[in-house]
């Protein structure tokens, strides 16, 4: 973590779901390992997630945050743009799967435990990103938003002009 807003968001899920009172460089109980593999499984797990800026999978370091915006803002793939996305998305599970294994069997200390958790829960939500991009259903959503944001814009200003007209009798 290499910021500000990092490090809070980092203290307040350790105050949320591990023992108050406790220091970080204390290693996690058995209860709070059980609080952290099960907040990965919850519906919305992926909310104020961050994709991890970098990943390292088999020696390679790779630019993960970089390389899903970039996909983001294309219009279109290319078929081998979408193999290559697939073959990255089983990539990343593999790591996923290394780091869930970790958080649940390897003994970890209060701030591994949460790096470790916040890495993890960043690397499936890069694999719903990358899964919504490949299918299109990410643009979709977005030219949706974009539509419904507009059309919103123009009724707020349809209100206020008429706001203002009616004031100014």
């Amino acid at each position: 973590m290499n910021n500000g807003k990092d490090h809070e968001y980092l203290v307040r899920t350790m105050k949320i779901i591990l023992t108050d009172n406790k220091n970080p460089d204390d290693y996690i109980t058995e209860e709070e390992r059980k609080q952290l593999l099960s907040a990965l499984q919850t519906k919305l797990f992926w909310v104020g997630q961050r994709i991890p800026n970098h990943i390292e999978i088999q020696g390679k370091d790779y630019r993960l945050h970089e390389y899903v915006w970039k996909l983001i803002e294309k219009d279109v793939l290319t078929v081998a743009e979408k193999s290559t996305i697939d073959k990255f998305i089983e990539l990343i599970l593999e790591k996923e799967k290394e780091d869930a294994k970790n958080l649940a069997e390897k003994q970890l200390m209060e701030k591994d435990a949460i790096n470790l958790f916040h890495e993890t829960a960043g690397l499936l939500r890069a694999i719903a990103d990358l899964k919504e991009i490949e299918d299109g259903t990410m643009r979709k959503s977005a030219e949706h938003f974009q539509e419904l944001y507009g059309n919103q814009r123009v009724n707020d200003a349809k209100l206020w002009l008429e706001f203002i007209k009616n004031t100014s009798r």
